[in-house]
């Protein structure tokens, strides 16, 4: 069975498939990045949650960076959300956003499966 959580865009930000959950971009919202990373977890979290999972099945995920220099708050806050040995793979990357104000944006997948 296929579930989608729909946004009113072109793209959902969930779409949960047999074992596992496809997510779309998440940003953040917030002054500063701090805050903007924040609210994406946030986001995230609740996302998941609608597709059953918790944020603690998220095994991999893409993080899109507006500024590079931002790259060592983003390790610190993993580590707020994630165990020193649990975290998803990752992969970081910079980008410009069609938001100006949007300083990142996080997408991947969870395991929603037994363990």
């Amino acid at each position: 069975m296929i579930t989608r959580v729909p946004t009113p865009f072109s793209y959902s930000s969930a779409v949960a498939a047999g074992d596992y959950v496809f997510l779309g971009l998440h940003r953040g919202f917030g002054d500063g990045f701090t805050a903007q990373i924040h609210d994406a977890f946030s986001q995230l979290k609740a996302t998941l949650s609608t597709c059953g999972c918790p944020l603690e099945r998220l095994v991999k995920v893409n993080v899109y960076l507006k500024h590079i220099q931002d790259l060592p708050e983003m390790e610190k806050v993993f580590f707020e959300y994630f165990e020193q040995n649990q975290c998803p793979a990752r992969m970081t990357s910079t980008t410009e956003f069609f938001d100006g104000d949007c300083l990142l944006m996080i997408d991947g997948i969870a395991y929603r499966g037994a363990e």
